[in-house]
């Protein structure tokens, strides 16, 4: 058994763990309310940017645009948003594995990985994959210029024709406890379908709107706004799924603390009481030989 001395040391440690991971739940809770926020506001703002070009798309025929552009998918490109910082329980394991699995047995001029997040870097050059594009700074604190840049970086690939196609890899915010990992078309942008349009021409859509100058100025200036909306909605879920999981797993990690300094004490009490026992024994056994 262990010395009560030992004993008392590692209680000391458990309980300045218990302490960090207490400070850190606080921090995440405190910052993931306003990440919530930006991430449930930003969800309209992204459904009504569909809506607008999905209604100027209706009202212009032939309009062609470089984001449009379709043919024989040679090489596939996946933007990876994932975490800067660890102990965020399995939030970054669970982007990273939806990420190896897409990508698993594919020839490397076949995809192209751009990656937004350290642990995510990290994840793929252990397991020997080679990066395309690396950002990094902003995983739990994404701002809109963050995501202009990405989403120009997006479309200089795609309009050069350095990429096929391009996917969206984030997480999903639900809730502090759940998230889930999705992945989304990015590029290029889908057409309306004739039934969308034929829908439209038929008073689908509640309330008319009038494009100035015309609906097909209207499009060019929307289709690159449309992707960074896409990737900016993607940054902030992802930023609360982030803090949401490391306010989940600092939580878990401060109860099993407390678990185990419960623990640790019982096994201090027992191993006092047997060395109280054991110097009793010692005293009456003296006493008895002296008798």
């Amino acid at each position: 058994m262990e010395s009560t001395r030992d004993i008392k040391g590692r209680i000391k440690s458990v309980t300045n763990i218990q302490q960090i991971t207490k400070a850190m739940k606080m921090v995440a809770a405190a910052r993931l309310r306003k990440a919530e926020e930006k991430a449930n506001g930003s969800r309209p703002y992204a459904e009504k940017i569909g809506e607008l070009l999905r209604r100027a798309s209706s009202e212009t025929s032939g309009f062609t645009s470089p984001l449009f552009r379709k043919g024989d998918v040679k090489k596939v490109a996946y933007l990876v948003i994932c975490g800067d910082k660890g102990l965020a329980g399995a939030y970054n394991s669970n982007v990273m594995k939806r990420t190896v699995q897409e990508i698993s047995g594919k020839d490397r001029s076949s995809y192209a990985l751009y990656v937004c997040g350290k642990q995510a870097k990290n994840y793929l050059k252990f397991r020997g994959y080679e990066v395309d594009s690396y950002h990094f700074g902003f995983s739990d604190k994404p701002s809109a210029q963050d995501s202009i840049e990405l989403a120009k970086e997006m479309v200089d690939y795609f309009t050069n024709e350095e990429v096929d196609e391009v996917y969206i890899i984030y997480t999903k915010f639900i809730t502090a406890l759940r998230q889930e990992v999705k992945m989304d078309k990015l590029l290029p942008i889908e057409q309306p379908n004739d039934e969308e349009k034929v829908g439209s021409e038929e008073g689908q859509f509640e309330t008319s709107y009038l494009f100035l100058p015309n609906p097909a100025d209207v499009l060019s200036r929307l289709l690159p706004e449309y992707v960074q909306v896409q990737i900016y909605n993607a940054m902030l879920q992802s930023a609360a799924s982030e803090l949401g999981s490391r306010m989940a797993a600092m939580s878990a990690a401060t109860d099993n603390a407390a678990e185990r300094i419960d623990d640790l004490n019982l096994t201090y009490n027992k191993a006092r009481q047997a060395q109280v026992t054991n110097e009793i024994s010692e005293i009456v056994g003296g006493a008895a030989a002296l008798e």
